[in-house]
């Protein structure tokens, strides 16, 4: 026996039902609501559902069904049971969705043209919108065109028949509530057979039954077993069940992917942190590197090396002149013996001292200097310069040398320096470490790391002043920081010098031996002593300065009866000369108390300078 799929009736053989068949093509089949023609006959199922759904009673559409398919059919069919069996072939072929072609798909021109029929079903539902609204005042009872044509609803979990699809859905929801959770379920409850609409991502398939409902079927298999496409791969599955644990696998392997590349990203992070923390700690120990080279370089240039005092270097200066033949043997060893005992007992030796410059420059200016309108002179002063032994970093014990040989021949400072003599460059470091352990300036001690004897240590302004007022000797420093003059001159240097020599004078004498002594001028890298200043007369002025870098046979050639002017040019310095960015005095002003030498010692704790300007 042969079933039709289109309308159900039942023949005994092929060629039947191949007569059979040939009825159904040939029928032109009319919707019994808008007279639509010319589409198949399961596209006119469709349209009868969507378009005309619940537009009349169930009796009238029953019998305008019966009576397109009487009209429409061969006059040999026209009894009451053909339009039955067309009736249930309607049930049968919408139940099903589209019956599929022998190859399981529509052909090109069938599709185009279901799509074009499925847009105008769509606008026929809206035209029959308000129609609707309209026979809303049916009896409940006449049920709809779905329950007359389709029979009536079965309940999908136990198979119970209901008279009407409201019916239908209160016995679902009393009796199965709680299988409805299950996403399978609801699937149940959608119209089976009409394709489903695609997922929208993939979060889709956790959605339950309020928010989405799950998809429906695409299409049925030819045992009317419903088949599901995976919308990520394609892949067709015939359960459920097996799709979900397919895209949850793709979830997985999304979800795994995304974490292999968090932890990638972690990864390069870190990688990229210890990267650059190596590179930091390069760079700190490049720094370190530099830092700890300019600081040795520092404590060579400024005798903080560790390598030997005034003693060691002059002991190495005499052995290498033995080396080199320019000193006899015996020679060396008598100078070594006159060093140790200026050391021992403190006492300059006074080979690197010329006496009596003073006197000559007094001479020179009175009967020969043609061009200078005044000069002024500090007391006697006698000039000490640098040996094998302080050659480099001694300039500033050679000044003091200086300094305190004008203070000694002064009866004004006769009773705080009494028996003393000038000092050898070790004893003058001794003397510094005494002021410094009397408690004078203390910052300044630390910088050396409080230690002066056995090192090539610099002394500077600072030392100077803190020597002096812990024997007592009034003294003052003034800094000037900055140039006060065009191209980096300092003329107010000069002109407090003129003032600090000239504030005596009276009247207007060419030179002017004054009472005051000399003053220690520092500036970057090298220190010396004013002994005088000279005005010319184009009122340009020089200071005239003692330089411990002289030697004592070019300071000898001023002791001469017949001095030119040319021997003066290494003692004159004028305003053009002097271009070093900052400048420091310490000037000799008189005689402490003991009361004064302890406010000093007090206002020493913080080192401060008069500055000018």
């Amino acid at each position: 026996m042969l079933s039709c799929d289109i309308c159900g009736e039942t023949v005994t053989s092929e060629l039947d039902m191949k007569a059979h068949l040939v009825v159904h093509m040939e029928n032109e089949i009319i919707c019994p609501f808008c007279k639509l023609s010319g589409i198949s006959y399961n596209e006119m199922c469709f349209h009868i559902e969507t378009a005309h759904f619940e537009q009349s009673t169930p009796e009238k559409d029953f019998e305008k069904l019966a009576a397109m398919q009487y009209e429409n059919s061969d006059p040999k069919n026209t009894n009451l049971q053909n339009t039955v069996e067309v009736t249930s072939g309607i049930h049968s072929a919408c139940a099903s969705n589209f019956p599929k072609e022998s190859s399981g798909s529509l052909p090109k021109d069938r599709t185009l043209k279901h799509e074009a029929f499925y847009t105008e079903t769509k606008t026929e539902s809206r035209k029959y919108q308000k129609s609707r609204e309209k026979q809303s005042g049916l009896s409940e009872a006449q049920g709809s065109i779905y329950e007359t044509t389709y029979g009536p609803p079965e309940c999908p979990f136990c198979g119970q028949i209901e008279g009407r699809s409201q019916d239908m859905e209160i016995h679902v929801k009393t009796k199965h509530a709680s299988l409805l959770d299950s996403p399978l379920e609801v699937a149940f409850l959608c119209s089976p057979g009409w394709p489903g609409t695609p997922y929208a991502n993939q979060d889709s398939f956790k959605l339950n039954k309020i928010h989405l409902p799950l998809p429906l079927p695409l299409e049925y298999c030819d045992c009317h077993q419903p088949l599901y496409d995976c919308p990520m791969c394609g892949l067709i599955c015939t359960n459920y069940h097996i799709l979900q644990e397919h895209v949850d696998l793709h979830l997985e392997e999304s979800s795994f992917q995304q974490g292999m590349d968090r932890v990638q990203c972690s990864s390069d992070r870190e990688l990229a942190h210890q990267l650059q923390q190596e590179e930091d700690r390069k760079r700190k120990l490049e720094e370190s590197r530099q830092e700890r080279e300019e600081f040795q370089k520092l404590q060579r240039q400024y005798g903080l090396d560790n390598s030997g005092g005034y003693k060691q270097q002059q002991l190495r200066h005499m052995e290498l002149e033995v080396n080199r033949g320019r000193m006899h043997p015996s020679e060396f060893h008598s100078r070594k013996a006159d060093m140790l005992e200026s050391i021992a007992i403190g006492i300059e030796d006074g080979k690197t001292k010329t006496s009596g410059i003073i006197e000559a420059l007094h001479r020179y200016y009175q009967n020969i200097a043609t061009d200078v309108r005044c000069v002024w002179l500090s007391t006697v002063v006698d000039h000490f310069h640098s040996s094998f032994g302080d050659k480099g970093w001694g300039c500033g014990y050679r000044n003091f040398q200086m300094l305190l040989s004008s203070l000694l021949q002064n009866d004004v400072y006769g009773d705080c320096l009494k028996g003393m003599s000038v000092p050898c460059i070790p004893k003058i470091q001794s003397m510094i470490e005494d002021a410094w352990n009397e408690g004078f300036d203390p910052q300044g001690a630390s910088q050396l790391n409080n230690k002066l004897q056995g090192t090539k240590a610099w002394i500077g302004a600072c030392e100077i002043y803190t020597l002096l007022t812990s024997l007592r000797v009034k003294c003052r420093i003034i800094d000037f920081h900055k140039s006060t003059g065009p191209s980096g001159t300092h003329p107010r240097l000069f002109e407090w010098i003129l003032n600090y020599y000239s504030s005596e004078t009276e009247g207007t004498p060419k030179v002017v031996c004054t009472s005051k002594p000399p003053i220690y001028l520092q500036h970057q890298g090298h220190s010396r002593t004013v002994v005088g200043i000279e005005e010319r007369k184009n009122r340009t002025l020089c200071l005239l300065i003692f330089d411990p870098g002289c030697p004592s046979r070019e300071m000898q050639k001023l002791l001469k009866q017949d001095v030119e002017a040319g021997s003066l040019r290494q003692l004159r310095k004028c305003v053009g000369n002097l271009k070093h960015k900052q400048y420091q005095i310490v000037a000799v002003e008189g005689v402490l108390s003991p009361e004064e030498k302890a406010a000093r010692k007090q206002a020493s704790q913080v080192f401060t300078a008069e500055k000018i300007p």
